[in-house]
């Protein structure tokens, strides 16, 4: 019998939370315990989320006592960034590994956060303790890792893409463009403007321009500079991100494709593939796809990768680290395998 894990998930009743519980109930050790959503307490999940009603028929959302959590194994929080920073010290040490879907431990440099997040950082301890939960290049940290910081969606895609380039010495470390699409769950359940059927339907939109916040997450983890330009496109999931960089002179058609499939050579949830890679591919799975070009023309490499925004983008990725954290099998409750058609 495999060895059961008691979960609890905070904020389950966002689109995050819903793919927490979906992932789990496919899951061979995840045992729910707990699932919290304080604007939904009181309320069936099956309600929310009626394609839920077969793996939690009785399932009902809970207001949220720091000790119901206590004792369980692992934790999961779906929370606004500051409410996860404000929680997860409460936490620590009374579960056995806290896996944070926020961005309140993801940067290291605590200075960042007033300016791309708006508060001031106050944890400089916890932070430099937290891992960050991208298995593809910190999987040795992430093993028995007590806090976990999931990476930003844009973040997991672009990086994935530039890293072996950056690592490989092929691309410049500045001068990197990455555009961004994502699928509108991206833009969180609460309806808003944004995200709304009649401004989302037949439209394409960038935001955060200059600024975004996933920028210096994305420098962080492939250590270059770039300019990050996301967009809202009219599909549910899904995110595919499309890069530039100037090449160096080490760069030619072999090379960029031989670099990906170097650094991904044993990495269960990414495949270097020959086409450009499309988010239906990826949809509902934890894999990402990836794949380059050179343009001996401009001096330019283009790489691409598409993954879920949902999946492989958070709750996905989440499940993944977390695998990895409690020495189970890294790819217990997810897929490769995308829906299609």
């Amino acid at each position: 019998m495999s060895e059961q894990i008691s979960v609890g998930i905070i904020g389950a009743s966002g689109y995050t939370g819903a793919e927490l519980l979906r992932l789990s109930a496919q899951h061979p050790n995840f045992d729910i315990c707990l699932a919290t959503g304080d604007s939904m307490a009181g309320r069936r999940a099956a309600d929310l989320y009626p394609s839920l009603v077969g793996a939690y028929p009785d399932l009902v959302f809970e207001s949220f006592d720091v000790a119901a959590a206590e004792g369980l194994d692992l934790v999961f929080l779906g929370l606004p960034h500051e409410a996860s920073m404000a929680l997860a010290p409460q936490l620590v040490g009374k579960v056995g590994c806290i896996v944070d879907l926020s961005a309140a431990y993801r940067l290291r440099d605590t200075a960042q956060y007033p300016e791309f997040y708006g508060f001031e950082h106050a944890q400089a301890e916890l932070l430099a303790e937290a891992v960050y939960g991208l298995p593809e290049f910190h999987r040795e940290y992430l093993k028995g890792a007590q806090l976990i910081a999931t990476p930003g969606c844009h973040v997991t895609a672009a990086a994935l893409a530039l890293k072996p380039l950056v690592d490989a010495g092929l691309i410049a470390t500045s001068g990197i463009s990455v555009n961004s699409l994502t699928g509108i769950t991206g833009a969180g359940r609460t309806a808003t403007e944004v995200n709304m059927f009649t401004s989302i339907d037949s439209n394409a939109r960038a935001y955060g321009l200059l600024n975004h916040r996933h920028t210096p997450e994305i420098e962080q983890e492939i250590g270059a500079q770039v300019l990050f330009t996301p967009h809202h496109v009219p599909m549910n999931r899904g995110i595919l991100a499309t890069c530039t960089a100037p090449a160096t002179n080490a760069a030619s058609a072999n090379a960029v494709m031989a670099a990906l499939n170097d650094f991904y050579i044993n990495e269960p949830f990414v495949s270097v593939i020959e086409r450009p890679p499309e988010t239906k591919s990826v949809l509902g799975s934890n894999a990402a796809h990836v794949s380059a070009r050179y343009d001996a023309r401009t001096g330019t490499v283009v790489v691409m990768c598409a993954i879920d925004n949902l999946t492989k983008g958070a709750s996905g990725g989440a499940v993944q680290a977390a695998n990895v954290a409690l020495g189970i099998d890294e790819a217990a409750g997810l897929t490769t395998v995308g829906v299609a058609p």
